[in-house]
């Protein structure tokens, strides 16, 4: 619908003279909103009030004259300008009743837009570290992540999703020491469990396998690997400095081999039920790319090789600093320490390079809401690196809590294992998870009530958006019960029938999806979906609850299914990109 205005509008202003608007002004795209309230018209257009200073006019002359020069069309009944220079453009009947018949011969294309088309977007997102099961927040980040890459694609960006896998590091290392720790205990031996080691019982799982393959070929004296390291806590030592010492020990004692061993055991049985968990939510990547291969591939050699042709890097106290403060950073990073290791800053900027090497325009991280100062390094890293920086975009997702029964809920056991995104998806269901995790804005705290994502009631917006699109399922049962059959095509051609309130709000409801989808995906907005199926929602089932659908009047009867099915194809289509399922029955 809002197409049609702004063809109108972008018509007017080619049509009018040079000395009303120059022509380095012609080629502006008018603003065009929906109004508010219907007195003033269908659709409001600002470009008068857009060009009236770089056209030294008056806005409301410059409106006059834009109006003078609009087109005829048969879908506009009346024009008006308003204020300092809104145009408010009253549609006719016909227009509405054409996009209804848009909807049902576009199907689940309907609404696809085209403001991406010919852009490549990468979308990183969940990206957990492979040290245990994905928690309940990173459910929110899979829902996001996952429905934002849907709504790009769907106005037509090419988008890549990919997890980006921390299997290198300090973390990964600490894990490899709870399995080993785990299965010593297996061997008979007496282990103090140091305060920074990995506890959940997913290690001991692991550590059984290990035992299984390795019996006690892996096993050393607990004295031995314990012998003369540092306090932990409580003890009155340093958890980081006793859990690395630790680390160091394991590695001494197992050699690179049989360590690797256990490491690449514990990285792939998470990993692999890491995988398993979002597929399960309906969650798939590309490409799980692994923070290792960016040594093997030379991408961070490439990216220092880069900054130091850009003399973006300096020596001090035997390492090599990134002049990150000159790209509005709070201090320098540190890409190479004294030691000759490159730092996880390198590895990071170094991945967003090479993503820019494989040719996306737009580097769309989703990321945790501790990650506020990420971002600048990043970006400093990118122009340091002559890469644009709004190539990359950063999106944050807050804290999710759950609420049972309107109390809070705990987050983790005394054990510190936290409530798994398994536990949460099995308790609500797929479609209740989906849905709750994106329906407020990403960058607010999110409060999931438990018992509300499973109550078939019309305040759950999953039950009350899905009722709708089996409801509509149902009338096509009763139809075929009844032994009548639908006219689709009679159907169409008699929407000019359907003049009822509840009528004329459903189709105004149906046409506003295109706008929102695009609106949606500019502003990274996946919860305006829900908040529109839900009102799309709520116009439907006013009109199932205000009228009769299978009526004796065969031409009416045919009208009104046509538009009742045109709602539930937009519900299908934005259940779609949701990632929630469209049931026929409930």
């Amino acid at each position: 619908m809002k197409h049609i205005i702004e063809q109108l509008a972008t018509s007017a202003l080619a049509a009018l003279p040079t000395d009303v608007l120059p022509d380095e002004l012609r080629t502006t795209t008018p603003g065009v909103e929906r109004t508010r309230d219907p007195a003033h018209g269908d659709f409001a257009c600002n470009v008068a009030m857009q060009l009236a200073r770089p056209a030294r006019k008056n806005p409301r002359q410059l409106a006059q004259a834009i109006v003078a020069a609009l087109p005829a069309s048969d879908l506009v009944t009346k024009v008006e300008i308003a204020g300092p220079g809104f145009i408010n453009f009253f549609l006719a009947p016909a227009a509405y009743q054409a996009e209804i018949s848009q909807v049902l011969q576009a199907g689940e294309s309907y609404g696809r837009g085209v403001s991406g088309a010919g852009r490549k977007a990468i979308v990183e997102f969940v990206s957990a570290n492979p040290t245990g099961p994905l928690h309940v927040g990173h459910g929110r980040h899979a829902a996001f992540g996952a429905t934002l890459a849907n709504l790009l694609e769907t106005v037509g960006w090419q988008v890549h999703r990919e997890y980006y896998v921390n299997d290198a590091g300090r973390q990964m290392d600490i894990l490899a020491a709870s399995v080993w720790l785990r299965y010593l205990e297996l061997c008979g031996e007496s282990v103090p469990f140091p305060a920074n080691g990995y506890r959940g019982d997913y290690v001991r799982q692991i550590a059984a396998q290990l035992h299984a393959a390795q019996a006690l070929r892996l096993r050393y004296p607990v004295a031995e690997v314990f012998a003369a390291l540092p306090p932990d806590e409580p003890a009155g030592g340093d958890k980081d400095k006793y859990i690395d010492a630790l680390v160091a020990r394991m590695r001494a004692l197992l050699g690179p081999d049989d360590f690797l061993i256990v490491f690449e055991l514990g990285l792939n049985d998470i990993l692999d039920d890491i995988r398993d968990d979002l597929a399960e939510f309906g969650v798939t990547y590309d490409r799980w790319y692994s923070e290792r291969s960016l040594g093997d591939n030379g991408a961070i050699d490439r990216a220092l090789t880069r900054l130091t042709e850009q003399k973006r890097v300096y020596e001090k106290d035997g390492a090599l600093w990134f002049r990150a403060t000159e790209f509005g950073d709070e201090k320098d990073r540190v890409v190479v320490r004294e030691n000759g290791q490159k730092t996880y800053f390198a590895s990071d900027i170094a991945y967003h390079l090479e993503k820019r090497e494989r040719g996306f325009d737009l580097l769309l991280d989703i990321l945790g809401a501790d990650h506020h100062g990420y971002v600048a390094r990043v970006r400093a890293g990118l122009v340091a690196m002559g890469e644009p920086g709004d190539s990359l975009e950063v999106r944050l997702v807050q804290f999710v809590s759950l609420f049972r029964g309107g109390e809070k809920a705990q987050m983790s056991t005394r054990s510190g294992e936290f409530i798994t995104l398994r536990e949460l998806r099995r308790e609500v269901g797929n479609d209740a998870a989906r849905l709750f995790y994106v329906m407020r804005s990403n960058d607010q705290p999110l409060d999931f009530d438990l018992e509300l994502a499973k109550s078939r009631s019309n305040d759950n917006p999953v039950y009350y958006v899905q009722y709708a699109h089996a409801r509509v399922a149902s009338v096509l049962r009763q139809l075929q019960d009844r032994g009548l059959e639908l006219d689709r095509q009679a159907g169409l051609a008699a929407l000019s029938a359907l003049d009822d309130p509840h009528e004329l709000a459903l189709m105004t409801a149906i046409t506003r999806w295109p706008e929102l989808i695009e609106l949606a995906a500019a502003q990274r907005a996946p919860h305006m979906l829900v908040h529109y199926l839900r009102e799309l929602a709520t116009a439907f089932h006013a009109y199932y609850n205000a009228l009769s659908f299978i009526v004796d009047d065969a031409t009416l009867r045919n009208a009104r299914i046509v538009l009742v099915l045109a709602a539930q194809q937009v519900i299908r289509n934005g259940l779609a990109i949701l990632g929630v399922s469209a049931p026929e029955t409930m």
